[in-house]
C-alpha cells in the first residue's frame, strides 16, 4: 500500500467514526429535547406537582423518600412505560438498556441530585447501583462519568 493508498484508506476510516458518532448525537439530541415530556400530562403532572417539592426535601433513597414515591406508585408507573432512561422500563431492568439509554439516565441522576438539599450524584450512583442490581464494572463507568461532569461544572 503506497502512503497516498493509506491515507485514502485511513480518511476512510475516519468519516465512518463520524457518522457513528454523529449517529449517538443526533439520538442524544433528540432525547434531550424530549426528556420527560410525559411528566407535563396527566396522569404523571398532576402527582409530581404534589410531591415533587416535599422530595426535593429529603434524604435521597431514606425511607421517607420511598413512602414519597409509594404516594407517586401511579405516576411512576406510567412515566417508566413510557420513558426507557428508567431501568424499570425494561422487564431486564438495567440489561436491557442501552448506551443511548444510559447516557440519559446519568443526566438525569445528575439533574435530579441537584433537585435535592443534600444531593450528590456518585452517592446516587451507589444507591441505585443496589437498588438496579448494576454490576462493579458499569458502577464504575457511571461514577467516571459522574466525575467528569463535575468536572466540567
Amino acid at each position: 500500500m503506497t502512503l497516498d493508498e493509506c491515507r485514502v484508506e485511513t480518511q476512510k476510516h475516519i468519516d465512518k467514526v463520524r457518522k457513528y458518532i454523529r449517529f449517538f448525537t443526533d439520538k442524544l439530541t433528540s432525547r434531550g429535547e424530549n426528556h420527560d415530556a410525559s411528566k407535563m400530562e396527566t396522569p404523571e403532572v398532576e402527582l409530581f406537582a404534589e410531591h415533587t417539592e416535599r422530595l426535593s426535601e429529603i434524604e435521597y433513597g431514606s425511607e421517607e423518600y420511598k413512602k414519597e414515591l409509594d404516594a407517586l406508585k401511579p405516576a411512576l408507573e406510567h412515566h417508566y412505560a413510557v420513558n426507557r432512561h428508567h431501568p424499570e422500563h425494561f422487564p431486564n431492568g438495567i440489561n436491557g438498556m442501552n448506551l443511548v439509554d444510559l447516557v440519559e439516565l446519568i443526566a438525569d441522576w445528575k439533574a435530579s441530585s441537584e433537585r435535592h438539599n443534600n444531593g450528590n450524584l456518585l452517592k446516587s450512583i451507589e444507591i441505585n447501583a443496589k437498588r438496579f442490581n448494576i454490576d462493579d464494572q458499569l458502577t464504575q463507568i457511571l461514577l467516571n462519568t459522574a466525575r467528569m461532569m463535575d468536572e466540567h461544572e
